[in-house]
């Protein structure tokens, strides 16, 4: 009796389009696009999401101070971060903007009703420290030197009255739901870093802005129409509001989705992990939903040992590194240089280095010689295995590489671990150029045109197990670098009616560091 596939729901975090995007944003798109595309060849059904948030206060000072319309400048900028989808060959499913997608202002009104109906709205005056590129309060000692952590920027000290949500009534289902790892967070330590914040204690927190300070621009708050929504609760929300969930909790979108999907995944930078591990769990149970399975947590891209940010101004452009270098060039950096904790110090020769590296030089020298060894030696025919299988000694490891590699990328991937499952795979291309110098084809073919019998069988053995390489990682290469796994599948398909396999073709060609700086 066959199962039916399991329901894979996977998002990113929605960036503010005050600017156009840079490489930090690239880093999470592929980290979900990647397992996105892997649970897909896992035969699971899958829904990527992303999209902008197009409703920040930063986004109207910056349209302010450009002089143009806000929802004008907001369209510009969210058309940029959409066009990324091409520049990175993104697999996302949906790309919901908060400001122009008739799914979101009815998903957040209800989002904030039932939390209404839980008694757990209410209004209050506030005053604190608030930081604009950040969107969120700060006290006094969460700053450094008195500025912003993150934007180096001095918050402003905002007074008003606002609408607030009860944080402080959730302090213990949080902390048991983080204790228990029914939320888990990868990795540990930014686990750790959630479950110190709500044990030192949770404060009910602000939800709304005025109309007049924010311009009007946003979600307005139901039945109060001097406030719009705070930007985190709306901007939050996209992750139901996407899936119909404004036209009630039955719609069918958000049952197969977010009610009955096998696993709700967020992908999101550390500096909104308090957003999202805090403030949306206590949201959704507020409002009777349910919670996210896990949130995967990436640190930061940085130039020069500081952060990339629209803000600071050292961005590096993501769609001009592709078009400069190749699409699969930056997928695999961002994949298997950038650890699972720790910041990554990004320049392009370190990414022209990897792709030569372990794109041209790795995989790419790999297609180009065994391919042209079947064709110099074989007339282009992959010698069939023998019966019972392979016996060669020396093909063992590479065999075993092979066979266990399904599995190790999956045990990586679900650790969040995108650099080991990365590694897992240049572990088998190392083995078979191994394996290539050991067995020495050049001289089997030699020995088997003098004669030698045994040799042109061994011959046959050794090109078989490399075209089985081949295969083997033009399957478990679609999630990291589509492209080239594209190509590795068009050098090993059979193509001439003899049963050869085409003329040799690059992969990855070797890339020069010259375009973006």
């Amino acid at each position: 009796m066959s199962t039916a596939p399991k329901r894979y729901y996977v998002t990113t975090s929605i960036p503010y389009v005050n600017a156009d995007p840079h490489l930090g944003h690239a880093l999470e798109l592929v980290q979900a696009d990647v397992l996105a595309r892997h649970r897909r060849l896992r035969g699971e059904q899958v829904r990527l999401q992303s999209g902008t948030d197009d409703n920040a206060l930063k986004n109207v000072q910056a349209a302010e101070q450009a002089g143009v319309p806000v929802q004008e400048f907001v369209d510009d900028h969210a058309a940029v971060f959409e066009s990324l989808r091409d520049a990175l060959n993104l697999s996302y499913d949906d790309f919901i903007r908060t400001s122009r997608d008739p799914r979101h202002r009815p998903g957040a009104e209800r989002l904030w009703r039932a939390c209404a109906e839980a008694g757990d709205l209410y209004r209050r005056h506030y005053e604190g420290l608030y930081c604009v590129g950040c969107e969120q309060f700060y006290t006094p000692d969460e700053l450094v030197d008195g500025l912003c952590p993150d934007h180096e920027r001095a918050p402003q000290l905002v007074s008003e009255e606002n609408w607030f949500f009860r944080l402080s009534r959730y302090q213990d289902q949080l902390a048991d739901l983080l204790g228990s790892g029914r939320l888990r967070i990868e990795p540990a330590v930014r686990a750790n870093e959630v479950r110190a914040f709500v044990a030192a204690g949770l404060e009910d927190f602000s939800i709304s802005r005025s109309a007049e300070r924010t311009r009007g621009w946003g979600v307005p708050v139901p039945d109060d129409p001097t406030q719009v929504m705070y930007v985190w609760w709306d901007a939050l929300g996209n992750y139901i509001t996407s899936l119909d969930y404004g036209t009630g909790p039955d719609a069918d979108a958000f049952r197969t989705w977010w009610r009955e999907s096998d696993r709700r995944v967020h992908v999101i930078g550390k500096n909104i992990l308090r957003f999202h591990a805090v403030y949306w769990p206590a949201m959704l149970l507020s409002a009777g939903l349910p919670l996210p399975h896990e949130i995967f947590v990436h640190d930061f891209l940085t130039a020069n040992g500081r952060r990339l940010s629209k803000t600071l101004g050292n961005i590096v452009d993501p769609a001009q590194l592709a078009a400069d270098f190749g699409t699969d060039a930056v997928r695999w950096w961002l994949v298997a240089k950038v650890p699972k904790v720790g910041d990554t110090d990004f320049t392009v020769q370190r990414l022209v280095d990897a792709a030569n590296r372990d794109l041209a030089g790795g995989i790419g020298n790999l297609s180009q010689r065994v391919v042209s060894m079947v064709h110099r030696y074989r007339q282009g025919v992959v010698p069939p295995p023998p019966e019972g299988g392979y016996a060669d000694t020396d093909a063992k490891p590479l065999l075993s590489a092979c066979t266990e590699l399904p599995a190790r990328i999956d045990a990586a991937l679900e650790r969040f671990d995108l650099r080991g499952a990365a590694a897992a795979v240049t572990t088998v291309v190392n083995a078979a150029n191994r394996y290539v110098e050991q067995a020495a084809p050049w001289l089997l073919a030699k020995a088997e045109r003098g004669g030698d019998g045994d040799a042109g069988l061994r011959l046959d053995t050794v090109l078989g197990v490399l075209v089985a390489a081949l295969r083997a990682l033009a399957v478990e290469l679609q999630p990291f670098t589509p492209e080239i796994a594209g190509r590795l599948v068009a050098q090993t398909r059979i193509v001439g009616p003899g049963g050869e396999l085409p003329t040799p073709e690059p992969v990855f060609p070797r890339v020069e560091a010259h375009g973006s700086p």
